[in-house]
């Protein structure tokens, strides 16, 4: 018959000391109440406990299971026949197969002791002995995280060391004799060597080490050593050596209550520039302020233009370092921020490049009961700087001044209102005030300052059909024109900011299409578009958008591949489509009336639980005002594909078109199982403006996981077969 009995005795000593969370929670709970369940218990005078058969004792989330467990109140003492197993709150699992301990399981010994640690790490051994309920110490010892089934086959790998302690207070493993085997063949000893259990995620020592091979830097390695700094913050050094560089890289984290921050950088002594100190700093953080502010900045800088690319941390070929300040609240936005640009392009000088950039602005809006609709009012404060000071264009005549500094300052009223019409018609009016102020400096070609107001106003009509099947499909068909009108004529400052016009679904109903305040479209204008969307039972859905834009008088400010350079603009088609099997497909363009591409690009991509795929289409023609003597076409194609269990390759290519020649082609293949993960990456890079020359890149990962890292691979673990 089973009994069931309250041991005050065993208060403590069915606590057993896994982990230091467990200890601790105890400490805080004094002598909680302990539930023993036995098929039979004992009591031989008052001296002796006996409980046997299917023996259960839980105590303060600990679960011990054991055949027999016998106290000695004289000695104090416990004797604990197995199987012994337990188990504590975290999962972390001690085997035995007998145990002399004390009330406490403080000190004691254990008899071919078996570790089981967040069901990653497994640690072997002859004996353990506990002491002082702090340290386990195991004699003659095999450590592994690979899947032991109990045959003779030997794992991937161990480790063989004569004793091993572990600290559970500072959750560190200490080795003594350390024996790396692979498949049971000894390959690397250390006399002495820490490493942190599973369960902690910020220890010091080294990190996982990595192989690179570069046609440039030759071969070489690169080795992390981690150092956390109390709590909320730490250190990464990474020593990179090779027969062709010195470089050490760092990275700095810090949690602060109220935001985060990361450092990156590098310092580098190497033979490709002899006798120059080279490297890169990159600083991001975030923070959130008072009265609902966030500070957030991305200072990004180097000391010369091929260092990035040399040593594979960027693939950009400008640096943009921001700082931000934003609030956004219910109807009201506000940003302050600057930038500043740094070209690492051999075509581009950053004395003629507007390089520091400052804007500040602000935007509210009400619904004003007497008028209707919805009331905008926005102002943006705006400059940019150049280091030169030559008030000319000293190239060419043509294009932009070597030194223009630029300072505007914009303001804006805006009036929204819509209606709903007979038969569904939607009706809606936008009214539009600008008024802009410019201020020029360094440029003999502009006047010093501009100051205009200019109206605008916009009259559309949409009709939207909506058809809704009896399986629960969905259609919705909605042709819209727009007419448009902007009054005034265009002031003589210079176009800097609004260069480059993208033509999109997006703004074919705006009233300027330009991207920012310095132009506005004048005349007037009638914009007309078609959209069709389907959302199908079976979970695809696709969409459609075509549409036009007619105006008064061509624009001279609009480029060539805008599609908007003519009175009548390009044709505009978009389109989208995806599936419940992670098939999506996106794609624009504009089609001049031969029906003949402008610009078009696509991205097409397939995700599911074993693949993703991506392709990606670019075509720009010829332009000379956006500085692109000729075409450019050239498609990427990027994935990764699960080829097995344990086996995934991935890909990158990227090819120009038009130049018929590869830009960069990468290959990588990856193994990992429950105990190791394998990494191995070649990339081949050729020529361009920031990569002077080509290159091939090599490089190789080992990891042995189960040693503190957070990603466990507990779904490789393989199901033992006995």
């Amino acid at each position: 018959m089973t009994r069931t009995l309250h041991i005050l005795a065993l208060l403590a000593a069915l606590a057993c000391p896994l982990p230091a969370a467990a200890q601790q929670g105890q400490a805080s709970n004094a002598n909680p109440p302990a539930l023993l369940v036995a098929d039979q218990v004992f009591v031989e005078g008052e001296d002796l406990l006996i409980a046997t058969g299917n023996v259960e004792a839980l105590h303060d989330g600990i679960r011990l299971t054991a055949t027999r467990i016998t106290y000695t109140k004289s000695t104090d003492t416990l004797s604990i026949d197995g199987p012994i197993r337990i188990t504590d709150e975290a999962g972390n699992i001690l085997l035995a197969d007998y145990a002399e301990m004390d009330q406490a399981l403080r000190n004691g010994l254990l008899r071919s002791a078996r570790m089981i640690m967040d069901q990653q790490l497994q640690l072997a051994a002859v004996e353990a002995r506990r002491v002082e309920g702090r340290y386990t110490q195991l004699s003659k010892v095999a450590v592994t995280s690979c899947q032991v089934c109990g045959d003779d086959s030997a794992p991937l790998w161990q480790i063989r060391a004569t004793r091993v302690i572990h600290d559970q207070e500072e959750r560190q493993l200490y080795f003594d004799d350390a024996q790396l085997r692979i498949l049971d063949v000894p390959v690397f000893y250390l006399p002495r060597m820490r490493l942190p259990d599973p369960t902690l995620k910020r220890a010091r020592g080294f990190l996982i080490p990595s192989l690179r091979s570069s046609t440039l830097l030759g071969f070489g390695i690169k080795l992390p050593y981690f150092i956390p700094i109390g709590d909320h913050q730490d250190i990464t050094l990474t020593p990179y050596l090779s027969p062709k560089t010195r470089t050490l890289e760092f990275r700095y984290r810090r949690a602060f209550r109220n935001g985060n921050l990361e450092v990156n950088g590098a310092l580098t002594g190497d033979t490709l520039i002899p006798d120059t100190a080279r490297g890169y700093l990159f600083a991001e953080g975030q923070f959130d302020l008072k009265r609902d502010f966030k500070l957030a900045f991305d200072l990004k800088t180097t000391t010369d233009p091929s260092y990035l690319n040399d040593y594979g941390i960027a693939g950009a070929d400008r640096l943009d370092s921001t700082i931000t300040l934003t609030r956004v609240r219910k109807d009201e936005f506000i940003e302050a921020g600057l930038v500043h640009y740094e070209s690492l392009r051999a075509s581009e000088d950053n004395d003629t490049q507007p390089t520091i950039i400052g804007f500040a602005r602000a935007e509210r809006r009400t619904f004003p009961a007497m008028m209707g609709g919805e009331l905008r009012l926005s102002g943006e404060a705006h400059s940019h700087y150049r280091y030169s000071s030559i008030p000319f264009d000293s190239a060419d005549a043509d294009t932009e001044v070597d030194g223009r500094d630029v300072v505007r300052l914009n303001a804006e009223a805006a009036w929204l209102r819509r209606w709903t019409l007979t038969g569904g018609i939607r009706a809606g009016v936008d009214a539009h005030l600008w008024v802009d102020h410019y201020s020029i400096r360094q440029d003999v070609t502009s006047p010093g300052t501009v100051s205009r107001a200019t109206p605008g106003l916009a009259v559309e009509l949409r009709w939207p059909w909506q058809k809704q099947g009896p399986a629960g499909g969905r259609t919705l068909i909605e042709p819209v024109v727009q007419f448009g009108w902007i009054g005034g004529d265009r002031p003589g400052n210079p176009n800097d900011e609004s260069t480059r016009v993208e033509f999109d679904e997006a703004n074919l109903l705006s009233l300027s299409r330009f991207p920012a305040a310095d132009r506005h479209e004048h005349g007037k204008t009638l914009a007309a578009g078609l959209r069709w969307m389907h959302q199908a039972p079976q979970g695809w859905s696709a969409a459609l958008t075509f549409g036009r834009v007619w105006r008064e008088e061509a624009d001279p400010d609009f480029t060539r591949s805008s599609g908007l350079d003519s009175r009548e603009s390009d044709w505009l088609v978009a389109g989208r489509f995806a599936n419940a099997s992670g098939l999506s497909l996106v794609a624009r363009g504009l089609l001049d009336d031969t029906f003949r591409f402008s610009k078009a690009e696509a991205r097409a991509g397939w995700t599911n639980a074993r693949m993703d795929l991506g392709a990606s289409y670019l075509l720009l023609v010829t332009d000379p005002a956006e500085n692109r003597a000729t075409a450019q076409s050239e498609w990427t194609f990027d994935g990764s594909y699960r080829i097995s269990r344990h086996w995934t390759g991935s890909t990158e290519w990227r090819y120009d078109l038009a130049g018929r020649n590869l830009d960069r082609v990468g290959l990588g293949l990856q193994y990992r199982n429950e105990c190791v993960q394998v990494d191995f990456g070649v990339q081949r890079k050729y020529a361009s403006s920031t990569n002077f020359e080509p290159s091939t890149d090599f490089d190789l990962t080992v990891a042995l996981t189960g040693f503190g890292t957070s990603d466990s691979a507990k779904e490789y673990r393989r199901t033992c077969k006995y």
